[in-house]
């Protein structure tokens, strides 16, 4: 991530954008760094993209019974069709199954 980080500011100083112009900050570039190492690591291990999915699903519905996150019945109804089918493809597919060691 870093090595990234580096090399887009490389890329950003030769360009000769203009600061006040910026859309992106110093302050933003760890979260981009972040949510780019994320994007790959996913990518390259579809058993844990799956994992992630089915676990976001699974926590609409404590979310909404804390009151933390509130949304309507079919929000809640489409997280748990998303988890099903997830759940699913674990089982068709055994090594689509996230494994522990």
């Amino acid at each position: 991530m870093e090595r990234v980080a580096r090399d887009r500011a490389k890329k950003e100083k030769s360009s000769g954008d203009l600061p006040g112009y910026r859309v992106v900050t110093e302050d933003t570039d760890w979260l981009q760094s972040f949510l780019l190492f994320l994007f790959q690591s996913l990518k390259r291990h579809p058993p844990l993209l799956l994992d992630t999915v089915k676990n976001l699903c699974d926590i609409l519905i404590p979310l909404n019974q804390l009151g933390i996150y509130k949304s309507n019945l079919g929000v809640m109804g489409l997280g748990g069709l998303v988890s099903f089918v997830a759940g699913l493809i674990t089982i068709v597919y055994p090594q689509l199954k996230l494994k522990t060691h």
